[in-house]
């Protein structure tokens, strides 16, 4: 099979950053599948891994990263009891495995859904590993639930492709008022038309969050970077009320601050159920199936906002730069 990955972590504008080669198709087993992949898409999370895991070595295997995919199944393991061949499933996969930039992937069962039936290919390709992000911070971790409806929910960094789903979810699955950030014309209009009540710009969030007409908020994640919008947060939120964030903070963060206000804090990293293959990791594919529905009742909507078409180390390259400019709305996909 052909599939892509690197052998050092390079600046994207070089010819090796990512490079196309052969390897052997994996062979399916126990709770794996093997899934041919028709349409990928790219997170933060790649570029990440791209430019840190090989920093200075040259690695002995080409690594291949990559997590939203969505495919046919090939075959599958002896211990496989959710799919068949021949079934149209999306996953986001596990980080501690072979990515999704390749042809055919293996991945457990217990962590893919079944594609969404009105989504196409690429459409479909957007939305895993955003979409189980937002769903477990929201519902596993701040356990956010139907009595909370009416309560205003600040979401930092709208228009990214974590952002753009949370405000949806938020939005039409809790009936939360949803105030998003955004800095410039265009990623302001693309978090209306996820549904914001109100969008603001992060510049001077608290100055911006108030003249909006919240002293105060009970809810607010963070998609961008916990250590420069601590005190925003600290100011902002609501007595005995909740932050989440999924951003890497490179500075401690003064937790203490919180304490006058009771105020609980949440981290939410999409890959814990399957690196340590904890007891409910088949959770993520009942989110999968579960968001399944709402896109097809039309409760939520895909986000992605630019498909690029043919698996190459070309447009992997053209992702990874749009990524890494800070400036991409929604999400970015690759269609086979």
């Amino acid at each position: 099979m052909k599939a892509i990955g690197f052998r050092q972590s390079l600046p994207i504008s070089e010819e090796e950053s990512f490079i196309s080669f052969e390897t052997e198709k994996p062979e399916a087993n126990g709770r794996n599948m093997l899934v041919k992949i028709l349409a990928i898409s790219v997170n933060p999370v790649d570029y990440k891994v791209r430019q840190n895991s090989a920093k200075d070595q040259v690695l002995e295997q080409t690594k291949i990263i990559g997590w939203d995919a969505v495919g046919i199944v090939e075959d599958t393991g002896s211990e496989v009891t959710l799919f068949k061949k021949g079934d149209h499933v999306y996953y986001a996969g596990d980080i501690t495995k072979s990515g999704s930039n390749a042809e055919y992937q293996l991945v457990d069962e217990r962590i893919v859904g079944r594609k969404p039936k009105n989504l196409s290919w690429a459409e479909a390709a957007a939305m895993p590993l955003t979409l189980l992000t937002v769903w477990e911070l929201f519902f596993d971790r701040i356990r956010i639930n139907e009595s909370d409806s009416g309560k205003s929910l600040l979401i930092i960094g709208g228009a990214g492709g974590v952002g753009s789903i949370a405000i949806q979810i938020a939005k039409q699955v809790v009936g939360l008022t949803v105030i998003a950030t955004a800095s410039r014309a265009e990623s302001q209009e693309w978090c209306k038309q996820q549904g914001a009540d109100f969008v603001v710009n992060h510049q001077n969030l608290v100055e911006e969050v108030q003249q909006a007409g919240f002293q105060q908020v009970d809810f607010i994640v963070d998609f961008v970077d916990v250590n420069m919008y601590w005190d925003a947060m600290v100011t902002l939120i609501k007595p005995q009320g909740q932050i989440g964030s999924i951003s890497d903070p490179v500075e401690s963060v003064n937790l203490r601050a919180l304490k006058g206000k009771s105020v609980s804090f949440h981290w939410e990293l999409m890959f814990t159920r399957s690196m340590f293959q904890t007891e409910d990791m088949i959770r993520q594919h009942h989110i999968l199936n579960q968001a399944a529905t709402l896109f097809e009742n039309g409760t939520i909507t895909p986000t992605i906002n630019q498909c690029l078409s043919g698996f190459s180390t070309e447009n992997l390259k053209r992702a990874h730069g749009l990524l890494e400019s800070g400036k991409s709305i929604g999400k970015i996909v690759i269609e086979y």
